[in-house]
């Protein structure tokens, strides 16, 4: 059975890279399908149609805005000299003569990272798996991969940066009636106490997070592992940060100053520990209070502004997509909700719906969905529109709505190759290569979730 799931996920895997596109064109391929509707759907002409589309395009700029710098202030802090020498040490910890201690700090790395920050895992279990390569030399390479992809495929949308969560969190989201933006779709907040920390959520991310170490585990091979050599290992070792001052000129001695990083740290950190202390962490806890967390901790891990600054600047490039992409998905949630699309959709999905199918309808969707638009923030942006409207129709909560949504969005991240690119890019394998393994992770975390979904309370 094993190897028949290992065969179909490799086949899985040879039919996205060859017929799959760019996830920049699936977005246009979405939109032309979105004004399909519209025309066809929603009885909109072909003008109002453009006009709507062209009225969302800007829209959601200031989250896009958010999220790159998600991205960029995760990677400022793993790309730091304390964080290298904490891999280093980590990395020493299993026994080297037996693999499966390996895929279990691999893991509960990737786990735990997964909770905190997405982007952290995204980033941090890319160049931390040279790390334990260097030191278990034994470990199966392509299931080690499996065990740091965990984190972003089990735990990452119900732990804290959870996209959804976040954005119906944040104050003047544009889901919020009266937030400044057309056709918002919530009449309040939704803070993370009521979300991230509802008692459900966190016996979910526990259960499926143990559930993917489970069977990652169960997976290393007794016979046929595939390891990589000394010589392949020190070439994707990443080089530890530089330890060079200069202080030769009066703007580089200025430049290296480190009261610019106290300052900073103080603005930043003030008024979001003036805010937990005053509102409460549940309030206080949104998108905004994420990233200066970890700008916060960004700056101290440097502790000058020329090693954070540069550190910032590779980071934009894992964070491009973002850019490039939200605009073109704004324009959707602009058919969304300048057109009568999003009520079409919701009558549809209310029609073909129950109050107790309706959640696990939403988790299959959101995972579906995943495959083709693998950004979980734009994304809810275009789908809560007409899916919180259609639980309201069926007597299902917000929170069980996006719950739902958020779980899906993270099962088929294990058999989706966009997020995998890092950590494929640092190891230098194909997604070929591992999907074989994260495939079957996906099916026991399906099989899981499904269940979940119809227990889940519809009311809370």
């Amino acid at each position: 059975m094993l190897r028949k799931l290992r065969n179909l996920g490799s086949l899985l895997s040879s039919f996205t890279e060859k017929w799959v596109p760019d996830a920049w064109v699936i977005c246009l391929m979405l939109t032309a399908f979105a004004i399909l509707l519209c025309i066809f759907g929603a009885d909109a002409s072909l003008e109002e149609t453009i006009l709507a589309w062209g009225d969302g395009v800007w829209s959601l700029l200031g989250l896009a805005m958010q999220f790159t710098i998600a991205m960029v202030a995760a990677h400022a802090c793993v790309s730091s000299k304390p964080i290298h020498k904490l891999f280093t040490k980590l990395a020493s910890i299993p026994n080297p003569d037996k693999p499966i201690h390996a895929l279990l700090l691999a893991g509960f790395f990737s786990l735990i990272t997964g909770y905190l920050n997405w982007a952290l895992c995204l980033v941090s279990c890319a160049l931390f798996t040279p790390f334990i390569l260097k030191n278990n030399p034994k470990v199966d390479v392509r299931v080690l991969i499996c065990a740091a992809y965990l984190g972003l495929g089990t735990v990452w949308h119900g732990g804290l940066s959870g996209s959804a969560p976040l954005i119906l969190a944040t104050p003047d989201n544009p889901l919020l009636l009266g937030s400044g933006e057309e056709g918002g779709i919530v009449d309040r907040l939704y803070p993370v106490t009521e979300t991230l920390y509802n008692p459900f959520n966190l016996a979910f991310i526990f259960i499926i997070g143990l559930t993917g170490i489970i069977v990652t585990c169960l997976l290393h091979p007794e016979k046929n592992v595939k390891t990589l050599t000394k010589e392949q290992i020190e070439k994707i070792l990443p080089a530890p940060p530089s330890n060079e001052i200069k202080s030769e000129t009066p703007a580089e001695k200025i430049n290296y100053f480190r009261g610019w990083i106290a300052l900073a740290v103080i603005l930043l950190a003030y008024p979001l520990g003036h805010s937990i202390i005053t509102n409460g962490f549940g309030t206080s806890w949104t998108i905004n209070a994420y990233n200066i967390t970890f700008l916060v901790l960004a700056l101290l891990l440097h502790g000058n502004a020329p090693s954070f600054l540069t550190a910032c600047r590779k980071g934009v490039d894992s964070a491009w997509g973002i850019i490039v992409q939200f605009p073109f998905y704004a324009g959707i949630f602009g058919l969304l909700q300048n057109t009568d699309l999003g009520d079409w959709l919701s009558n549809l999905f209310s029609s073909i719906a129950t109050t107790t199918t309706y959640p696990w309808i939403v988790y299959a969707y959101s995972g579906l969905m995943n495959l083709f638009v693998p950004s979980a923030g734009s994304k809810w942006m275009i789908e809560a529109p007409f899916l919180i409207p259609a639980a309201e129709k069926l007597d299902v909560s917000v929170v069980t709505t996006l719950l739902a949504y958020s779980y899906g969005d993270s099962t088929s991240n294990l058999i989706q190759p966009f997020f995998a690119i890092p950590i494929l890019a640092v190891t230098r394998l194909k997604f070929g290569d591992v999907v074989g393994y994260t495939f079957i992770v996906a099916c026991a975390c399906f099989l899981i979730c499904s269940i979940a979904m119809f227990v889940i309370p519809t009311q809370w």
